[in-house]
């Protein structure tokens, strides 16, 4: 018979003697077992005590988190987090160097631990530590550690930022404007300044006098990915928090062709593959360069501004050299008409009307004229090309123009925030000053083209943009590194190609459409989905590294899962790294019977996204949520690092509970094996029979072996 639900069986040390096996009643008081502990090794005061995890992060047990232990855990006595605050502030002000080193190491880890945080908060240890940095008697590992309580006890958010004081920013800020300092004090400095920037809008304009954008320039050129990433972080949050009169003015500096070439050649082009953080902060810096466009994007042009109306002018002017205008007001204004016309926009009367929707209004235009004064032999060849021909297959370029642009900011998403777990950069936008605007150019070359190799008239035209929108968007999928590579990557996306990888990818439901070949994809299905079900275990029993939901902070906290070979128990367990292989069994502390397990929710029903409602929680970051709801009332939260593996996790889950797999992964995969078993067994038949049963199922599946394109 199984123990009763609120009974946990644990083992309880204590150092120096033999562990206690008890069953823990989850109904009593905790001080009423910790007394009992105490009894248990003749411990006396049992209110200086409590019990603490003996693996892991080894935080206290509170009332509130008891929920969480299970059987077989281990915890171990310990003296309470007060009890414990207090002697390390005590040895932490004490005049012996050991003892002071010593007491900064062990804060500088329970800190991490919300309740002895507040305990140590509550006896002003941050006024404390904050002193002893103002001090500056302070280096090295002492300092280190220091720093890393600070930051910790900070991260708890119990104590507003706004206390700080600006002899403390200073001294921070010059451990960052040292030029030799060491690494570890250099990434908790960065780290700090960040989080005050992001955290409070006073601090925001004393930190920004104290550390500017080229100060961190020469943290971006050390072979320290770690301290790369903190700076690059730094910078994100200054460029965020900026006020509008500022932001444009920290976007020149950024476009500098110095600090770019530096990010290109020693960050992204470095010697060590790009980390996660790494790439999520490029990912943000790139999407707060491209937000500095949206003004532009959702200004309406004024048609009766006429400065604005110069630039159309201009374009014309360029396009069709207006040196000898006609002199006459009414000759003049049917000449123009009959320009504006030849330039493609709508309204060949005033052209001004066309650029007074938003999106994306007056970022059109700024990207036309940037095409035709840089590259005036491109864009006047565009012109009259099209202009010149008779056959109703000219491409207008003004009405494409301007819906190339809208289309590149809905790829782009500009506008938009960064999306929290987002690692989408592409490296080729910081290879070029004016990134944004060259790839303009090269999409509207790229549409020209299309346009023609469509044979296109204007009843096409939002056939035309579709195809453009889905050749770039398999273009920047490809993760081209540098502009040259895109345009050889679009050059092979012709039309012709984007029609037979429309083809190929509809080849299952398109093809074999014949009521035999259709029962005989029926007749094929078991088999298959019993394949894809067996991949989907395999990879669970491999198992996954998962990053902790909510870490803000630059070090990343892991967490594994795997399922066990016999498919009957989910271990897991937190990670100091992310792991190279394979995480034995033996590493992950935790575990949950799949028999337990009553249900896999996604998205916005997990739990931990209903928690975080209060917090800006993303669109990409929902997608890739997914939740274990197992008995009595527990969960097990996760956020994919990616699509590919929320779509393996999810449909293994399901596979495991029995239910079905419906992931688009699942669906993709299930569409390709089965074209394919087909394909192999009609290229020995004349004359399309029908097995009589179904093929049997393989008695090794896990055997078969096939790969994904899964974007």
């Amino acid at each position: 018979m199984p123990p009763p639900a609120d009974i946990v069986k644990v083992a309880i040390e204590w150092p120096g003697a033999n562990a206690q096996l008890i069953e823990m009643d989850q109904k009593r008081p905790l001080t009423s077992i910790i007394r009992e502990v105490c009894d248990g090794w003749s411990l006396s005061g049992s209110e200086q005590f409590a019990l603490r995890y003996a693996d892991g992060p080894q935080l206290y047990i509170t009332e509130q988190s008891r929920s969480e232990i299970k059987n077989g855990t281990i915890l171990r006595l310990a003296v309470s987090p007060g009890r414990a605050a207090r002697q390390l502030l005590e040895r932490i002000q004490s005049h012996g160097i050991d003892a002071r080193l010593e007491a900064l190491k062990e804060l500088a880890k329970l800190s991490a631990d919300p309740t002895f945080a507040a305990e140590f908060i509550n006896m002003e240890g941050i006024g404390t530590l904050a002193r002893l940095v103002e001090s500056g008697t302070h280096f090295g590992e002492m300092l280190a550690f220091t720093l890393t309580a600070f930051l910790e006890l900070m991260d708890h958010g119990i104590v507003s930022w706004d206390l700080i004081s600006l002899s403390f920013i200073k001294q921070i800020a010059g451990y960052v404007n040292q030029p030799m300092v060491d690494v570890s004090i250099l990434q908790r400095s960065l780290a700090i300044l960040e989080s005050m920037v992001l955290n409070s809008h006073s601090l925001y304009h004393r930190v920004a006098q104290e550390i500017t954008v080229g100060q961190l320039i020469g943290h971006l050129q050390v072979s320290n990915q770690e301290i790369q990433t903190y700076a690059i972080a730094l910078i994100n949050a200054l460029f965020l928090k900026a006020p509008e009169d500022r932001r444009q003015e920290m976007a020149s500096t950024l476009a500098q062709k110095h600090l770019r070439s530096i990010i290109l050649n020693h960050v992204i082009r470095g010697n060590r593959p790009i980390k996660a953080e790494m790439a999520h902060q490029l990912y943000v810096l790139q999407v707060l360069t491209f937000n500095l466009l949206e003004e532009r994007m959702m200004t309406k042009m004024d048609p009766n501004d006429q400065t604005q109306r110069d630039v159309i002018f201009e374009l014309r002017r360029i396009a069709f050299d207006g040196e000898n205008d006609p002199t006459g007001t009414e000759k003049r204004k049917a000449l123009y008409a009959k320009d504006y016309k030849m330039l493609g926009f709508t309204n060949h009367v005033n052209p001004a009307m066309d650029f007074t929707q938003t999106p994306p209004g007056m970022l059109a235009l700024d990207n036309m004229l940037y095409l035709a004064k840089v590259h005036q032999d491109t864009y006047i060849r565009i012109v009259l090309e099209n202009s010149s021909r008779e056959d109703k297959h000219e491409c207008p370029f003004g009405r494409c123009a301007i819906d190339l642009t809208r289309i590149l900011c809905e790829i782009l998403q500009v506008g938009e925030l960064p999306n929290e777990g987002c690692n989408d950069y592409h490296p080729m936008f910081f290879t070029h000053d004016r990134a944004w605007e060259e790839f303009f150019c090269i999409c509207i070359q790229l549409l020209n083209k299309t346009w023609k190799e469509m044979r296109a008239t204007s009843e096409d035209f939002n056939k035309v943009m579709q195809v453009v929108r889905e050749q770039i968007t398999r273009a920047l999928a490809m993760k081209p590194s540098s502009l040259d590579q895109l345009k050889n990557k679009l050059r092979g996306l012709s039309y012709s190609e984007i029609l037979r990888l429309r083809q190929s990818e509809r080849m299952s439901q398109d093809d074999f459409q014949s009521p035999p070949i259709i029962e005989l994809r029926e007749r094929i299905q078991p088999e298959i989905l019993e394949l894809i079900k067996q991949q989907r275990l395999n990879r669970l029993c491999e198992g996954s590294c998962f990053r902790k939901v909510g870490n803000r902070r630059r070090q990343e906290k892991f967490w594994f899962c795997r399922l066990s070979l016999n498919h009957k128990v989910l271990h897991y367990g937190d990670l100091d790294e992310s792991p190279q292989g394979e995480v034995p069994f033996e590493m992950l502390s935790d575990k949950i019977p799949v028999s337990d397990i009553k249900s896999v929710v996604t998205g916005k029903d997990c739990p931990h996204m209903k928690e975080k409602s209060a917090l800006k929680q993303n669109k990409e970051v929902l997608e890739l949520a997914f939740s274990v709801l197992y008995d009595p009332d527990e969960t097990l939260n996760f956020v994919a690092p990616n699509k590919y593996e929320y779509c393996i996790w999810t449909d293994g889950l399901c596979a495991l509970l029995g239910r079905e797999m419906s992931s688009d992964l699942t669906r993709s995969d299930l569409d390709t094996l089965i074209s394919m078993e087909m394909k192999l067994r009609l290229l020995d038949l004349e004359n399309i029979t029908i097995p009589e049963a179904p093929p049997p199922v393989p008695k090794e599946p896990s055997s078969y072996n096939f790969t994904y394109n899964y974007s």
